[in-house]
């Protein structure tokens, strides 16, 4: 019988990528909205912390609490050199509110990183994502971290992925992780090194 764990994400291209990346495990992965946690306020202040582990651990302690099921969350995002790291914990909300405008919020980031960053030469352009990935049960909670590493590009290249994807480009490669399948892109991001490293714990 498949275990049944929780994704603490409203993100459904990171559940989705989660998903894929447990193929091959005995687990039954549910949705806050299969599991029937609607959207409540105070799920904004959960992430007040200035480190990845710390909001991913924060994700999976809050939706544990409301589901008594085991949980899975992760906090992730880019972290640019020549920015001393940025936007790092904020990728999510890193362009201002007066510069998004009626863009949507990738489209917004993406502009606005590419901005602070004019000027600015390929070679130091280097970056990676990290991914921070929590599990919470009952009697135990699992931290495990993921990486990738790469540059950003001078404009965005293709139509995969999500967040500051079209603008990641992969080292040891010229195409961004916008321009590689899917399939491609799971496999080498930072959220399925994570992955594998908490595989033997969900075994």
């Amino acid at each position: 019988m498949a275990r049944t764990v929780l994704g603490a994400t409203r993100n459904a291209h990171k559940l989705e990528e989660i998903q894929d990346l447990l193929s091959g495990l005995r687990i039954q992965l549910l949705s806050l909205t299969d599991a029937g946690i609607r959207r409540h306020p105070e799920e904004d202040s959960i992430e007040v912390f200035d480190s990845f582990e710390g909001n991913a651990l924060a994700k999976a302690r809050y939706y544990r609490s409301r589901s008594d099921l085991p949980t899975i969350a992760d906090d992730s995002g880019l972290c640019v050199d020549a920015l001393d790291g940025a936007p790092g914990v904020h990728s999510r909300r890193f362009a201002p509110l007066e510069f998004r405008g009626d863009l949507d919020e990738d489209e917004a980031n993406n502009r606005w990183l590419l901005d602070q960053l004019g000027g600015i030469p390929d070679i130091r352009r280097a970056a990676h994502y990290r991914c921070s990935l929590a599990l919470v049960e009952e009697r135990r909670s699992l931290l495990v971290n993921g990486t990738v590493h790469g540059r950003i590009a001078v404009g965005p290249r293709g139509q995969n992925g999500f967040g500051y994807d079209p603008l990641f480009v992969l080292t040891g490669g010229d195409s961004t992780f916008g321009e590689l399948p899917p399939a491609v892109k799971a496999a080498r991001s930072h959220r399925a090194d994570a992955i594998r490293r908490l595989r033997p714990w969900l075994a």
